[in-house]
């Protein structure tokens, strides 16, 4: 097996590759790659790794050689699968390697919006605390979480996560149906229209894939039909909400709060409605729910089992 990887500073420095390396024998390494360099880096090569590298059908043509494009995430919208399956190329992914790191950072953002935590914390910093005429600050609502509905859009690994640390704290969840999803039960979870769900949700989460029925899943409308205290939260992909919808909706006090770990443009170079500097109770992380040092050594590790099945390799 002769591989190059495209992007390996996507996975960090402190993650050891070598399971990967004793299944194809030789791995090229580049740190990163520019559309521009993509073609003259893959020739001569049967495998290639990927983590957000576009690949497409051009590529294919011009590299007969190329057999396994493996994926070192879950979302393939990088990869042209028409073009693949066409030129015979087995595309393959990871999935399940982030189930603890990202429920945890959903809980985070949960329960960081949940009791107001940067907003006392600048109130700290700015000296309003010492300015204080009691003991303590109360200026911003808190919200228990115990007894409180938590919705969930996506119920696979990572939702599955969530609803386990949620019932924790006390909360009831609820499912919402996905698109071409109807109702039901699942694990004992009720799944419910999502118009059915909204108004119940005093928080929602969600962890489904963006495609085509899935984009704007939550706009203007959906927005409207939420609690005015309610939490939505998104540490799956930018898309699934309609950005300026919500940054309107934060700022006319229709929602409570949002904690996001995604959006629509990663990284956001272009600007973003979300960025302004005047939304409240919004809090946004760079896409870093999934990178725990854990569980980017389980990519590697599952990289090298889905390389070992094509290769037939018992290493």
């Amino acid at each position: 097996m002769k591989a190059v990887f495209l992007d390996a500073n996507t996975l960090g420095d402190d993650v050891d590759l070598s399971p990967i390396e004793s299944v194809t024998g030789e791995l090229t390494k580049y740190q990163r790659t520019t559309p521009d360099e993509v073609l003259e880096r893959i020739r001569g090569f049967d495998t290639v790794l990927v983590n957000k590298v576009v690949l497409g059908r051009d590529h294919f043509e011009a590299c007969p050689e190329l057999k396994t494009i493996a994926v070192v995430a879950t979302g393939l919208n990088n990869i042209d699968q028409t073009a693949a399956k066409e030129h015979g190329i087995r595309v393959m992914n990871v999935t399940n390697y982030g189930r603890s790191t990202v429920a945890q950072h959903t809980m985070a953002l949960m329960l960081a919006l949940a009791t107001r935590l940067l907003d006392y914390d600048r109130d700290v910093r700015a000296g309003r605390w010492g300015q204080s005429d009691m003991f303590c600050l109360m200026d911003h609502p808190i919200m228990e979480l115990e007894g409180r509905t938590l919705g969930i859009v996506g119920y696979g690994d990572l939702g599955q996560g969530v609803a386990e640390r949620a019932a924790a704290f006390g909360m009831k969840v609820l499912l919402g149906a996905r698109p071409g999803q109807g109702p039901g039960e699942v694990d004992g979870y009720a799944r419910v229209p999502l118009d059915e769900l909204l108004p119940q949700a005093d928080v929602l989460s969600l962890h489904c894939l963006l495609t085509d029925e899935t984009r704007d899943l939550i706009g203007a409308r959906e927005l409207k039909m939420m609690k005015r205290d309610a939490l939505l939260i998104n540490t799956s992909r930018g898309g699934l909400v309609n950005e300026q919808a919500l940054a309107d909706a934060l700022r006319a006090g229709e929602i409570g709060g949002a904690g996001f770990d995604v959006l629509t443009e990663e990284p956001p170079r272009s600007g973003n409605p979300l960025l302004a500097d005047d939304i409240p109770n919004l809090i946004i992380t760079p896409h870093s729910a999934w990178a725990s040092r854990e569980a980017r050594q389980r990519i590697v590790v599952i990289t090298a089992k889905n390389l070992a099945s094509v290769s037939g390799s018992t290493k």
